[in-house]
């Protein structure tokens, strides 16, 4: 019970849990269309009811504990809670790639897993947590450990000033199809895990995004690895983690911060990470920051590279495993070259920095 509690700490007190299945709500008339989704409501039932483009569902503070899943005919939907405080709104669920489905039909899998999903192009959530609390402790049966928070793809999917909880593979940043490159842009945003946490082939740039390892009880090091990109050798370019921070929860050197992802079903791809302007703590092996996950797919002949990176865990004392770029190659890895024509950054408010921790935690 101690990752509930702690997932909830920092909520206010009295909150009630949303009930899935629960009606929806009704549509009231702001200029735009907009949905409002209030403890005893279900989040599912708001996204079902959205009827056209350029809706807005708005989630008043609660714990709402269901599976959402927005369909890509739901484009330029935005989600957001009700308060910029983030921590007031909370979709949480714990289904883990192991876990069997009701209907008997097998497990979820890693993707089936996720707390949230979305396949919609044009999708914005601010304002949120999206976690998924299922433990590993609590099931030692299940072998399956994965367990996503939120699995999104769609071209031009924005989040903004959101946290995501989970431990193993808490944010997994796809593509609607082996060939497409939808791109996603995170602002501001809290990602924790520990195993593979920020993971998949989707051009995804982190802005100003905090990157939390947790501590995890194992005998072995490495603990587990911030990012597992799995990026199609097509695409020329990856995730971006840029003006950010990566901090630990657990001792000293840890965690890497990554490992390639070449998934069985796509051998040809050639993971592409560019972490630049990022301050990164000491729980991150500043020796050796990277590992192969096989040894047929070296870390080594991936596109992983570094730029103007500072804190202990960017210390560079064997070169060879820490490839940096230069001024002129670093040029090429900035939020225009990754999301082309669309640039969500030019109307994100306010600016700054990644979500600011209270009590330790944001």
């Amino acid at each position: 019970m101690l990752r509930r509690r702690t997932l909830l700490a920092g909520l206010a007190g009295g909150l009630t849990v949303a009930a899935a299945g629960a009606p929806a709500p009704a549509l009231t008339g702001t200029g735009r269309r907009v949905l409002h989704v209030r403890p005893g409501d279900s989040l599912q039932a708001a996204v079902d009811a959205v009827d056209g483009p350029g809706r807005t569902i708005v989630v008043h503070p609660g714990t709402y504990r269901e599976v959402v899943d927005v369909p890509p005919d739901k484009e330029e939907l935005t989600i957001r809670g009700a308060s910029r405080d983030p921590r007031a709104a909370v979709l949480v669920f714990d289904n883990a790639a192991g876990t069997p489905k009701p209907d008997g039909s097998g497990a979820y899998g890693t993707a089936g897993s996720a707390t949230f999903t979305s396949a919609a192009p044009g999708l914005t959530v601010r304002d949120l947590t999206l976690a998924n609390d299922w433990l590993r402790a609590d099931h030692p049966d299940i072998t399956g450990t994965q367990a996503v928070a939120a699995h999104v793809t769609g071209d031009r999917t924005h989040f903004d000033h959101v946290r995501l909880l989970a431990h193993q593979d808490t944010l997994f940043a796809d593509t609607t199809a082996l060939d497409a490159f939808d791109r996603q842009y995170f602002h501001r945003c809290y990602i924790e895990g520990d195993v593979d946490f920020v993971f998949g082939r989707g051009r995804a740039v982190f802005d100003a995004c905090h990157f939390h390892t947790l501590q995890r009880d194992v005998p072995f090091t490495p603990k587990g690895m911030v990012f597992a990109p799995a990026t199609a050798r097509a695409n020329p370019y990856g995730f971006l983690a840029t003006r950010g921070r990566i901090t630990s929860g657990a001792q000293d050197a840890a965690y890497k911060i990554a490992r390639p992802w070449v998934p069985s079903y796509e051998t040809t791809a050639w993971p592409s990470l560019v972490v630049r302007d990022t301050w990164i703590g000491p729980g991150i092996d500043a020796v050796t920051p990277y590992v192969s996950m096989r040894d047929a797919y070296p870390w080594q002949t991936m596109r992983f590279r570094e730029h103007a990176n500072s804190g202990p865990g960017a210390l560079v004392p064997v070169p060879e495993n820490r490839p940096q770029l230069t001024a002129a190659e670093a040029a090429a890895h900035t939020r225009r070259t990754y999301l082309g024509d669309w640039r969500p950054y030019e109307r994100c408010a306010p600016p700054g920095g990644p979500v600011t921790p209270r009590n330790g935690r944001p």
